[in-house]
């Protein structure tokens, strides 16, 4: 039995939160650039690891050109030997593929701290997004800049509405690709 000292001492312990990283998206391909600023999320901001958090389908895109399992094995190939990075795909887990449902998911476990990860390009039609405000409260959002999209998305209807306290823009040395540019090769 604890003495009422040790339980009292035990109740008042602050524990540190897992810092956990999502990247999401359609990630079709991978490439490089989803490395870049995963090892910057992760160096800049200590979090513990990153989860790929695959989606069988991009609600602002018309399909995929690759399927699911290509993609996934294609994450996989890019990540390596980073043990930080896992693949996974929840939508069948949480039901859903909006990001507000994958934020609820991981929120519910009290020790997460959740760092949403995206690139500029995505902060532009931000306010699009399912329960684009909720998502703000609910974890920190990490603005990856982007090639040609920092003035916009620092102009953006979310940006300007959220007041910026509810992002970190990250500047860093980009990669100058995207999936779209690879699509097209």
């Amino acid at each position: 039995m604890k003495s009422p000292a040790k339980a009292k001492l035990g109740s008042n312990l602050n524990f540190k939160k897992k810092r956990i990283g999502i990247l999401g998206g359609s990630f079709d391909p991978a490439h490089n650039g989803h490395l870049a600023i995963s090892k910057e999320a992760v160096k800049r901001f200590k979090l513990e690891k990153i989860i790929w958090a695959i989606t069988n389908k991009n609600p602002f895109k018309i399909k995929s050109s690759l399927s699911l399992q290509s993609r996934i094995k294609g994450c996989k190939k890019i990540i390596k030997k980073n043990k930080f990075i896992e693949v996974k795909f929840y939508e069948n887990k949480i039901k859903s593929n909006k990001t507000i449902n994958l934020i609820n998911y991981f929120n519910k476990n009290k020790k997460n701290e959740i760092f949403f990860l995206m690139g500029a390009d995505n902060l532009v039609n931000f306010h699009k997004w399912h329960k684009w405000k909720q998502i703000s409260e609910k974890c920190n959002i990490l603005v990856f800049d982007r090639y040609g999209y920092k003035k916009k998305s620092l102009n953006s209807k979310t940006y300007k509405t959220l007041k910026s306290k509810k992002f970190k823009f990250v500047n860093f040395n980009k990669v100058n690709i995207s999936s779209s540019q690879l699509r097209k090769i």
